[in-house]
């Protein structure tokens, strides 16, 4: 068997020959980027092999790579198989999580009423005249002879009461005891609230007692090595059981990685947590639950459930209190999941008395109006585009990422994230350069670039050596490779400004089909909240300019942070919200756009720039 040896992450693995260099790596614990599924069409998961038998470069691999990058060994992983023993090296990924986790939060309070309550208690001690067994003991003195237990539980409590004189905290959910324990325990009661985002996954722990926050973590989600987007997932999980649980398996790992990132940071210990509460689109609630997501993926889009589903942490390997609840929110339809009830909850869209519309825009695009007394919801095929899929040069938004671009003073002034070299462009970096370029008259309305040959008098001389001819057409290089970390010029393509227009018009589009069935214009919006990481830092005016949002006043454009995991967290901390939560989606009209025969009329207007 070949032996792989990764570097910089000094990793050493044996493989069957024959195996991919995706497939060794997932093996090695280590993750590439590949927003294809391995198709190689984009370019993303690029390795450098530093020893061993370099093959002749494949199609795909001369359509992404230079001449140059070729040369040097950089390859495509998707493209490779390992037949003898090689030394891979593997670019280490930027830390894309600040943005998200600072969002934490934005809710002002969590109400404070937890599903969980704790009872102490100190126990008469058995004896000839009263001989009561342990558990009915146990359940006298709370004055619940009604409750469940575990077999696990109850396996030990006669050492448990025994050896800690009978003083004992007992943990009880609804009408279960989920955990006994030794001594006063009261005071400790957590719960971690999580947002499993098709690119991201963040929790959050809770202190139960009081409703805070106490830390917030963040990974990228390993689903992410089979394909960007929802559709490439079910694909691979509709080939065979194996894939599902291997699916399943990987966003399972990256939850419990997260919690014991949180307990390390704040000491907490595994067996105070009881609770887990999940939101996520309704393929990300199949694929965390192990449930065959098929037949989301073509029409009628059916899930298998829409309910919210309760489960015991030790079924699915969750490592908190192994008696711990693990609650995932209802979704609304198949391509509207649990993710929205909590932008929902947290924005109040069901209780307010205005014309308002928000919209999620992350992998997946979904959009909520209340209006006249109805609460509809949507999603649209944005696409992963605003999570920097698809783009050339796109990337999330880590340091080094072009994170704002503006046309000032007859000149096009580039920012990074944390001014430092450049290394590629993220979402609010995509839209900007569209309107920098919009601005600077080197993009038609229609989305494509000035012909510099044909229509010389509207480039400006000092553009000229920028716009340039690429592989797919023009192009204009916002950074050059002298500036850049990477030492290769960093570009916006025809092919990046198609894809921020399919993604823009379905979003818009989306919105424009639920404010016509509700029957309102968009003039008559109170307000548009923009849910997400990407909504807090993209540019209203930028997002305004290329026709993304409603033409509204920028001041009833407001970001509102994380909604959807400030969801999980409200239905985590209170029992009433979750409650509330349970029953929003028969509160919410879902409009299925496939089936509106104008929604393709005003999607194909949507496409151009404003």
């Amino acid at each position: 068997m070949p032996k792989i040896f990764f570097i910089p992450q000094n990793k050493e693995i044996e493989v069957d020959k024959g195996t991919g260099i995706l497939t060794a790596a997932d093996q090695a614990g280590l993750y590439i980027e590949g927003d294809c599924a391995g198709r190689g069409t984009c370019g993303k998961c690029r390795v450098k092999l530093t020893e061993g038998e370099k093959a002749a470069p494949t199609s795909a691999e001369k359509k992404h790579l230079s001449a140059t990058d070729l040369e040097k060994g950089w390859v495509l992983a998707c493209q490779r198989t390992i037949e003898n023993d090689m030394t891979i090296e593997v670019p280490v990924q930027k830390d894309a999580h600040l943005r998200k986790t600072s969002l934490a939060g934005g809710v002002e309070k969590l109400e404070c009423d937890p599903i969980i309550k704790k009872s102490e208690l100190k126990l008469e001690r058995p004896a000839v005249k009263d001989q009561t067994a342990d558990l009915e003991r146990l359940l006298g003195k709370l004055g619940q002879t009604g409750l469940d237990i575990s077999l696990r539980e109850l396996a030990n409590l006669p050492k448990l009461l025994r050896g800690n004189g009978y003083k004992v905290t007992a943990a009880i959910s609804g009408d279960r005891i989920i955990s006994v324990e030794p001594g006063n325990t009261g005071d400790q009661v957590y719960g971690v609230a999580f947002d499993i985002g098709t690119t991201t996954i963040m929790g959050s722990l809770i202190d139960l007692t009081d409703a805070s926050i106490i830390a917030v973590s963040a990974a990228t989600n390993p689903q992410n090595a089979y394909g960007a987007d929802v559709i490439s997932r079910i694909t691979h999980a509709s080939e065979s059981a194996e894939n599902l649980k291997q699916l399943q398996d990987k966003v399972i790992e990256a939850v419990n990685k997260i919690i014991k990132e949180l307990m390390k940071e704040t000491r907490v210990a595994r067996d105070r947590i009881y609770e887990l509460v999940a939101v996520g689109n309704t393929t990300m609630s199949h694929l965390f639950m192990g449930i065959d997501p098929t037949y989301l993926a073509p029409a009628p889009f059916i899930p298998a459930y829409s309910r919210a589903l309760e489960v015991e942490a030790c079924e699915l390997g969750i490592k908190i209190n192994p008696g711990g609840r693990v609650t995932f929110l209802p979704n609304i339809a198949g391509y509207v999941g649990s993710d929205t009830v909590g932008v929902i909850l947290a924005t109040d869209m069901d209780q307010r008395s205005d014309n308002c519309a928000a919209i999620d825009i992350g992998t997946n695009g979904e959009l909520v109006l209340k209006a006249n007394g109805r609460l509809m919801a949507c999603s649209t095929a944005a696409g992963p585009a605003f999570e920097g899929a698809q783009i050339k040069h796109g990337m999330r938004a880590a340091s080094g990422a072009v994170e704002s671009v503006d046309y000032l003073d007859g000149n096009i002034v580039v920012k990074t994230i944390d001014d430092a070299p450049a290394c590629g462009i993220c979402g609010s970096g995509l839209i900007d350069g569209a309107a920098a370029l919009l601005d600077a008259g080197l993009v038609e309305p229609s989305g494509r670039f000035v012909n510099p040959e044909e229509q010389p008098e509207k480039v400006a001389e000092h553009f000229k050596k920028r716009l340039r001819k690429g592989k797919g057409g023009y192009e204009y290089v916002l950074v050059t490779a002298e500036e850049s970390e990477s030492g290769e010029d960093i570009v916006l393509t025809q092919g990046d400004l198609r894809e921020l227009q399919l993604a823009k018009g379905a979003i818009y589009a989306g919105l424009m089909i639920l404010l016509k069935e509700a029957g309102i214009r968009e003039e008559d919006l109170d307000k548009v909240l923009l849910a997400g990481a990407f909504g807090n830092y993209v540019r209203k005016e930028s997002a305004l300019k290329i026709g993304l949002l409603p033409q509204l006043p920028p001041d009833k454009i407001i970001a509102v942070g994380n909604a959807a995991g400030d969801g999980s967290r409200m239905a985590l901390a209170s029992k009433t919200i979750r409650e509330r939560a349970v029953e929003l989606p028969a509160k919410v009209e879902h409009l299925e756009l496939s089936t509106r025969p104008d929604f393709q009329d005003i999607f194909v207007e949507a496409m151009a720039f404003q």
